[in-house]
């Protein structure tokens, strides 16, 4: 399966073969920066899972709370960041999960970041509060 996400004006898409390897609910201020909302939702993706990039982007490069370096691509448009890449997840590539307008997209396996989440966002008891087995 091709899925394809793109930024809101569409310049800047990424197209990947098949599922991601995880998807993550992040509640780290970064990510609620990021997105405007009070958490992020985030599918990661082996390298050798992109087909392709597309379209003119700009980098912004920050450190994350837990110090490692994120180097997110966004429109020069329209401001959508649609794709990174983390220090904490070398040879893979993050993805909006909105930018796929996939609502049959999987979901999150997990909710990290929990100490800066809003008290009144709950989320599935199913989803796991770690993602040890799936970094390494």
């Amino acid at each position: 399966m091709i899925r394809s996400a793109r930024c809101s004006c569409g310049n800047l898409h990424i197209e990947l073969n098949g599922d991601p390897r995880f998807v993550v609910a992040c509640n780290c201020l970064k990510c609620q920066r990021r997105t405007g909302s009070v958490f992020g939702v985030s599918a990661y993706f082996d390298n050798d899972k992109i087909l392709h990039k597309k379209g003119e982007h700009k980098l912004f490069n920050s450190v994350s709370e837990a110090g490692r370096t994120l180097s997110r691509s966004f429109c020069p448009n329209c401001g959508t960041t649609v794709y990174w890449e983390a220090e904490f997840l070398p040879d893979s590539v993050g993805v909006a999960v909105g930018c796929f307008e996939d609502p049959g997209f999987p979901e999150p396996i997990a909710v990290v970041w929990t100490r800066t989440k809003h008290a009144w966002v709950t989320y599935p008891s199913h989803w796991r509060s770690s993602l040890t087995q799936e970094i390494k």
